[in-house]
């Protein structure tokens, strides 16, 4: 008589990919749901980047709670309340492929993890300034940064290309260090928020060039002047020595489109807004990557949440299997 062969059980209840703060706040509300779960991030490249997008911030003055702090110090916060779970773990592997059988497995550069459930909180990275020397000069005057390399440009001139409100908060941020900066901005105005939008104008440091793209970068050893698409001041050169790059960013959908989720135009992950579900069942998206016009750190968190309680109504259907 043949041995019946027992199948082995998943290595987790839930694994989230991405371990930014919606990630990291999806992880503490998982355990607090009694699921073993784990939290994937690296800190090796900007992908899945442990931490996330908002660590770069230098100032958020928008998350309840919290009436100034950085964006360090708020995905440290949720880091360590998620990491006071025993249930909660987290690690620095970057996710190479995720596939679907009987369970979903998640495979990074090191190991292969199994689990029933799974959490796209994959995010987005920065969109590259796509022009001649963009490439050449990047991490010689072209960066992508502020927070990171403002402080590198202390009393030379610096533009900021973009016209979004982290455009307006990057270029606040270099005033502190540089002796100018510019602002570029292809459209008619720069649009960030109210509040930072009067701080910018009032800021004798910083001067706006709307209306314009940067059309090469150019230096020897390193960034010494952009060309400008139009004449600004009698010339299309600009002389300056660092390009700090705002202009929005990519959405990291393709693992999640190779498993079979339904994306929208823009390649975010189309979910269910009451349940962060997916078209594919078992399977959860929430913050950046997600098909949500209104991205902030606040609703990443809340959808991470939001998919964590799905995941835990969803495994309740296999409680006696």
């Amino acid at each position: 008589m043949s041995k019946q062969v027992k199948q082995k059980k998943e290595d987790f209840d839930f694994i989230i990919l991405g371990a930014g703060v919606t990630g990291l706040s999806a992880a503490m509300y998982a355990a607090r749901l009694g699921l073993k779960t784990l939290c994937l991030g690296t800190s090796s490249s900007s992908e899945l980047a442990l931490g996330g997008v908002i660590t770069t911030t230098d100032v958020v003055e928008n998350y309840p709670g919290f009436i100034r702090l950085t964006g360090t110090e708020l995905a440290d916060k949720i880091r360590e309340h998620a990491l006071s779970y025993d249930l909660v773990t987290l690690k620095d592997e970057k996710v190479t492929e995720v596939k679907k059988s009987d369970v979903f497995a998640v495979t990074t550069e090191i190991k292969t993890y199994t689990s029933k459930t799974i959490l796209f909180a994959t995010g987005t990275k920065w969109r590259k300034l796509e022009v001649p020397g963009s490439v050449e000069f990047e991490n010689r005057g072209v960066a992508y940064c502020a927070l990171c390399d403002g402080a590198l440009y202390k009393n030379k001139v610096v533009a900021v290309v973009g016209g979004s409100d982290s455009a307006a908060k990057d270029a606040m941020l270099l005033a502190e260090h540089a002796k100018h900066v510019y602002i570029i901005y292809r459209g008619d105005q720069i649009r960030p928020e109210p509040i930072n939008m009067k701080r910018v104008l009032a800021n004798k440091k910083i001067e706006i060039i709307n209306k314009t793209n940067v059309k090469e970068v150019k230096g020897m050893k390193a960034v010494d002047h952009v060309v400008l698409d139009k004449p600004y001041k009698n010339s299309t050169k600009l002389d300056l020595q660092g390009v700090f790059v705002a202009i929005g960013h990519v959405v990291l959908s393709d693992l999640a489109k190779h498993l079979g989720v339904k994306l929208n135009d823009h390649n975010e992950i189309i979910i269910d807004h009451k349940t962060s579900e997916t078209n594919v069942q078992g399977v959860y998206a929430a913050g950046d990557v997600a098909d949500k016009p209104f991205k902030q750190a606040i609703t990443g968190v809340a959808e991470g949440c939001t998919a964590s309680y799905s995941a835990w109504q969803y495994l309740s259907k296999f409680k006696d299997n």
